[in-house]
């Protein structure tokens, strides 16, 4: 017989993960950067809760994320509760509801964790931070311009200055497919963007299929390519759509890099307009996901999330703040002093031998001696 030992009080569940120094004052810092910018770009930030009851955080667009919620009973009424998977359906849900009477286009900023019950083979991660804008109101593309461009503003901000905005238009695939939408293999086949199942399976719209898999690229050339391809009038419609919103970043922004996919329409659960997905040059993690949607009142809205976690493994890190060990007895005001000169100060709180040493022990940067702050680089 043998004993099991307790497991070590270190242990997380898979998918979680103590953030520790300097990680977890540079991911604040990120996410005040973000949201600093958001605001100057006139996104008023709210703050849902973290749980809401089924009824209102399923509604809408929050149906897509049911599966990845945790869900339990409220003791005080009884009623099933979720926690969120997601910051976009609380935002839909506050619009439509408590600023229902507000005036449009209604700028909202958010930043937050959500609560995941799986991660992926790419990001297991199940506690995840997001933040992000809405712009609920009119269904215009210079508000799906507007919404990545102040991403963009934001990352740049971050110090994420390369990136790359993929750009597709999710309902184009399942209105050029109709009927044959259902038909797993076919839909297998071109998320997989696998050209000969596609020529075996896409009957008289493999042609077509292809076509717009071949357009799959750079933004200008993919969108030449895309205007020649002979499409139904509705699904025409679409991809003029994708082309307006196109040329409304250019307007603002003409030196963002843009790609455009026709054929992506997997993983946009909710979207029914233009949606996007920003990338950082030669990286698979994705800073951030977007695109258009509707509230559960029929109200169009458009948004984007980033993703501080992901953000933070590529943006450049802000430079430490140094740290002044203070000998014990020193003045506050000199402390205070300090501060004010964005000194983080690290006070001593028992008399020592060897100030220096207790510094260095401390993982001081600077030492106060003499009545000025001496850097312990030459101790």
């Amino acid at each position: 017989m043998t004993d099991d030992l307790p497991p070590h009080p270190a242990l997380l569940p898979v998918g979680f993960t103590d953030l520790l120094p300097p990680d977890a004052e540079a991911e604040a810092r990120l996410t005040e950067t973000l949201t600093a910018r958001f605001g100057a770009h006139g996104y008023q930030r709210v703050k849902p809760p973290l749980v809401e009851f089924e009824s209102t955080l399923f509604a809408g667009s929050g149906a897509a994320v049911a599966e990845q919620t945790f869900r339990f009973m409220d003791p005080e009424s009884q009623r099933m509760m979720g926690l969120r998977a997601d910051t976009t359906p609380q935002i839909a849900r506050i619009a439509t509801t408590r600023l229902a009477a507000a005036p449009r286009p209604l700028r909202l900023a958010y930043a937050g964790q959500c609560l995941l019950v799986r991660g992926s083979h790419l990001a297991p991660e199940r506690q995840v931070a997001q933040a992000g804008i809405e712009l609920i109101g009119p269904d215009l593309p210079e508000a799906d311009a507007e919404i990545i461009i102040a991403a963009a503003a934001a990352l740049e901000a971050a110090g994420v200055a390369s990136i790359s905005i993929d750009l597709t238009m999710p309902p184009l695939i399942p209105a050029l497919l109709g009927d044959t939408a259902g038909q797993p293999a076919l839909v297998r086949a071109l998320d997989r963007k696998d050209t000969a199942a596609i020529a075996a399976l896409g009957g008289a719209l493999a042609p077509t299929l292809r076509a717009l898999l071949e357009a799959a690229g750079p933004a200008e050339p993919g969108m030449a390519a895309l205007a020649a391809i002979a499409l139904p009038d509705a699904v025409r419609g679409l991809a003029d759509r994708l082309a307006a919103t196109i040329a409304a970043i250019r307007h603002r922004a003409p030196a963002l890099r843009l790609t455009i996919d026709p054929v992506e329409f997997r993983g946009y659960r909710y979207h029914t307009g233009v949606a996007v997905t920003i990338f950082a040059p030669g990286r698979q993690a994705e800073l951030g996901r977007g695109g258009r949607y509707l509230c559960d009142n029929g109200e169009s809205a458009t948004g984007i999330t980033l993703y501080p976690d992901t953000i933070l493994k590529v943006a450049p890190r802000p430079a430490a703040r140094p740290r002044l060990f203070l000998p014990a007895g020193t003045p506050p005001s000199v402390a205070q002093a300090c501060r004010d000169q964005q000194f983080a100060t690290i006070a001593g709180l028992l008399p020592v031998a060897d100030d220096i040493t207790e510094a260095k022990r401390l993982l001081c940067t600077h030492v106060w001696r003499d009545d000025h702050a001496v850097a312990l680089q030459g101790f």
